[in-house]
């Protein structure tokens, strides 16, 4: 029997459809090398377990390494993950910053305080990949974040966008992949607690009063009555940033 045991219905959709989206976008090759953003939320811990699997099930070697970059609010809190990837035998880099108090310092003026402070991440979390010799950065966005993000597009940027599935940076030397970005949050969150995974809460003074915060209530309000406006918002958006009608070779 395989050493995830049996799973459940969550569980097994989460694993089917990351590995249906990898499949089809050519997402990662033989020898890849990926860096997994483990900020301690459900979304990127579900991502570091079921890319655990799927690297088992793959039919080429990868690697994989948990990143994580703490924010600063609270030096104790990737305690769990440290104790996870030495479970789960993954090599990884906890890094102690102060980019969250940074961003909410004088020094950020102009930027708001989450934009700031993931500016710093992401930028740190570029550096390691180039450091480690990584090929693939891997973030955890499911799809309720592809469909926040396109609206947010839409309203403050003017494009018709959503996240990008598999995006290349620096001439090609870095792949930036989101395996789990066709699956919903109920099911991902589901799956995450099923899995019992040592997730930890967010901090950040600003968590829950962003503009994306701002976003999904306004179109929770929009379906809420509805399940088929959501389902059909949902669909579009993945069609239009995910093309599984044929194979990438």
């Amino acid at each position: 029997m395989a050493s995830w045991g049996k799973l459940t219905f969550a569980q097994k959709k989460c694993v089917s459809a990351t590995g249906k989206l990898m499949q089809h976008t050519g997402m990662a090759s033989k020898g890849a090398r990926i860096g997994v953003a483990a900020s301690g939320g459900v979304d990127s811990f579900l991502m570091l377990k079921v890319l655990t699997i799927r690297k088992a099930i793959m039919p080429f070697p990868v690697e994989l390494m948990a990143l994580h970059i703490n924010a600063g609010f609270d030096s104790q809190s990737h305690h769990p993950l440290v104790d996870w990837c030495a479970d789960h035998k993954m090599a990884a880099h906890i890094e102690m910053t102060e980019f969250g108090p940074r961003a909410h310092s004088e020094e950020n003026r102009r930027n708001s305080p989450c934009f700031y402070c993931s500016m710093l991440r992401r930028k740190r979390l570029f550096e390691l990949c180039r450091d480690y010799g990584l090929t693939h950065l891997a973030f955890g966005h499911n799809a309720d974040d592809n469909v926040v993000t396109f609206f947010m597009n839409i309203l403050h940027n003017g494009r018709a966008e959503g996240l990008s599935v598999c995006e290349p940076f620096f001439d090609g030397k870095l792949t930036v992949i989101r395996p789990t970005i066709l699956l919903d949050k109920n099911t991902v969150t589901r799956a995450a607690k099923q899995w019992n995974l040592p997730v930890w809460s967010n901090t950040c003074p600003s968590n829950g009063s962003t503009k994306r915060n701002e976003i999904h209530d306004w179109l929770r309000q929009t379906w809420q009555n509805d399940k088929r406006i959501k389902n059909n918002v949902f669909n579009a958006i993945t069609r239009q940033q995910v093309d599984l009608t044929s194979k990438k070779v």
